[in-house]
């Protein structure tokens, strides 16, 4: 290695023949994780979401009534619907393809960008079918249209057959996509599980009440402890509230009946289907949000508008009934503890990412709260007896969280004096853990910046000294003796792992701030391992982010704009300068090259900045259990003390390194 960096560099052309230019499909199998996510198990599967998805949307439309999912043996998958079928006339841009060729093999094609075909639908980038194309060793489409069978066949996203017709059908319609995922992108050992296709076809028919979705397996796929059937029906009358009273299966509520419902927007805006109810446990409640029945894990605008609905009508149903206690209850009273089912159908959403995790439609906020305000309105006083027992479980929430509030405010403000704090630290002045932050920063320069860029208040520093000890491959005793993690570990003083005690955190936020480079990411990558194996609770419970700052500064005259990697870099020079030829391009060595304005300007001013939360999957579903034993297998395969899992995990996603850093 120490060859390699001592080397005299070779002088080589740089020329036009060096600009490679991705056309067609390629650029989905070049970087697969820009479209489907990445290529482990939960991408895989979700080539079978982008397909049904495209059949949901028929049904949405009113045009199919009947969805099958079939996964065979061999390990085709099969989606199948009587919806319209896709058109396989000539394309009037395209004339030598069909328009079933183009939708297949051209990324941002669809029927769903005019607003003619489709009134809503989940699939809006034009993405999903030829992505999934793309990423398939072999993929077929038959479509029954107008009487006519019609078939061509795919392999590696290039049509390998024309359009062929197969003969007149008198009791077939639709469409049918038969594909199997290449395992030059995906390698050997990942297969379709069918547990995770029954649950993906039995949400969909949870959230369309309107279909029908046919389940097939083939036997031998039925293995161990799965109960997965081998043939089902899927039908749910009454929708989301079909899926509320399955997800609570044997737990009790605090009212008699969820409050469930479906009101349509205004000026044929859409639709909100909504089931919420409040177990009485006191365990976790749960919360999943929908838009045109693709999931939104991350929540939006569509579950701001419910939060805020259900919030005004309770409150206002509190003061007419006189109940003072009530008049500080938030949005997290309400609903941390309750069970929430929310799915909502509307024209053109917008969505962060393809995949599609959160709706930023800003209109869905509104929309979603006036819906839903009258109808809490009218179920609250419709049973004044359900009503008071829901109050009461309200503001026992609310009580509660005042009291641990008002312990952690008492300790916090004595916690300097009862605490050895680290040397280091550069602590906040607020005696109050509610809006505090501190930094985790790399290396003393950087802290010192930090330092000058925080608000002393509430912002506290903490540099550490480069990369800390990988603690998934290290013993008790030698994380015991580390003098970083002891730094860590007394400054937030809520100790670790069995005595971890959620009260004596003194921060509300815990933030990892690192420089935006391979080194920066490894250190992220070993504090992660450290709070997810020493502190899980301070992970689930949402204290865990990842700050994001810029890597260029970008100036011309008196403007400055700040791009986090070289493809922003390239987007802003062409979209906030309209002459580039004079534009000034700062690269940032390190956040303690970064003056300190400019760090609290781009990444610690709570106004301007963006943080990642680090998420744990809970435990709460079939579906995150799995997720759940996935992240800690990744964690031990790549921080654990066995480095031949590491070598497998590089030899399988070697292919797909780009711009090597060495």
């Amino acid at each position: 290695m120490s060859d390699l960096f001592n080397a005299t560099p070779t002088k080589t052309e740089y020329s036009a023949k060096d600009i490679e230019v991705l056309e067609g499909l390629d650029p989905v199998r070049k970087r697969p994780g820009m479209y489907i996510g990445g290529i482990d198990e939960r991408a895989y599967h979700h080539l079978v979401a982008e397909i049904i998805d495209n059949a949901m949307d028929e049904a949405v439309a009113g045009y199919a009534t009947n969805i099958e999912v079939s996964l065979a043996e061999n390990g085709y998958v099969t989606i199948k619907d009587n919806g319209r079928g896709i058109p396989v006339d000539p394309h009037p841009k395209f004339p030598d393809k069909s328009a079933l060729e183009v939708i297949t093999t051209t990324l941002h094609s669809g029927g769903k960008f005019g607003g003619n075909a489709y009134a809503v639908s989940g699939g809006l980038h034009g993405v999903g079918l030829s992505a999934v194309n793309a990423l398939s060793a072999h993929l077929i489409i038959e479509v029954a249209k107008d009487k006519k069978l019609y078939r061509q066949e795919y392999k590696q996203g290039k049509p390998i057959t024309p359009v062929t017709f197969l003969g007149p059908v008198s009791n077939r319609r639709g469409t049918s996509v038969c594909f199997i995922p290449d395992t030059e992108i995906f390698g050997e050992h990942i297969r379709f599980k069918p547990a995770t296709l029954f649950r993906m076809a039995r949400t969909k028919a949870f959230l369309f009440r309107g279909v029908e979705v046919r389940w097939h397996c083939d036997e031998s796929l039925i293995t161990g402890d799965d109960k997965t059937p081998v043939d089902h029906i899927l039908k749910f009358p009454n929708g989301v509230a079909d899926y509320l009273d399955y997800l609570m299966k044997d737990r009790h509520a605090v009212t008699k009946e969820a409050f469930t419902g479906r009101v349509e927007f205004p000026d044929n805006m859409g639709v909100v289907e909504w089931a919420v109810c409040w177990p009485d446990d006191y365990k976790d409640g749960f919360s999943y949000t929908y838009c045109n029945t693709v999931i939104t894990p991350l929540g939006g605008t569509h579950e701001t508008g419910l939060r805020a609905g259900l919030t005004k009508s309770l409150r206002a149903y509190a003061e007419m009934s006189g109940n003072k206690k009530a008049a500080d209850i938030t949005a997290d009273d309400i609903l941390n503890t309750a069970g929430v089912m929310l799915s909502v159908f509307i024209k053109d959403p917008q969505f962060q990412g393809q995949t599609k995790e959160k709706l930023t439609t800003a209109s869905a906020t509104r929309l979603v709260e006036n819906a839903i305000k009258d109808p809490f309105d009218h179920w609250l006083s419709r049973d004044i007896k359900s009503a008071s027992a829901l109050l009461d479980w309200i503001v026992e929430r609310a009580e509660e969280r005042k009291r641990k509030k008002k312990a952690v405010e008492t300790q916090r403000a004595s916690a300097t004096k009862r605490l050895r704090l680290p040397g280091k630290l550069a602590d906040c002045s607020h005696n109050k853990t509610e809006g505090t932050e501190i930094f985790i920063v790399e290396g003393d320069s950087a802290g010192g910046s930090a330092k000058q860029a925080r608000n002393r208040e509430t912002q506290a520093i903490l540099p550490i000294r480069g990369k800390i000890l990988n603690v998934i491959s290290a013993s008790n005793d030698k994380i015991l003796a580390n003098e970083e993690i002891k730094d860590i570990t007394e400054a937030l003083g809520c100790g670790r792992r069995d005595k971890y005690n959620e009260d004596g955190l003194r921060y509300d936020k815990i933030i990892i701030m690192t420089d935006a480079d391979v080194d920066g990411a490894h250190i992220d990558s070993l504090l992660m391992s450290f709070f997810y194996q020493e502190m899980p609770k301070l992970i689930e419970n949402g204290h865990l982010f990842l700050a994001l700052p810029p890597l260029y500064r970008l100036t011309q005259g008196g403007k400055s704009v700040y791009a986090s990697d070289d493809a922003e870099k390239e987007r802003l020079l062409k979209t906030e300068f309209k002459n580039t030829k004079n534009v000034e391009v700062s690269r940032f060595k390190g956040l303690g090259e970064m003056p300190p304005q400019q760090l609290k300007e781009t990444t610690m001013d709570p106004t301007k900045r963006t943080l990642l939360r680090v998420v744990i999957p809970h435990k709460t579903t079939e579906e995150e259990q799995e997720e759940f034993a996935f992240t800690a297998d990744m964690v031990n395969r790549l921080m654990g003390n066995k480095p031949e899992h590491r070598f497998q995990f590089i030899q399988e996603h070697a292919k797909f390194v780009e711009n090597l850093d060495i």
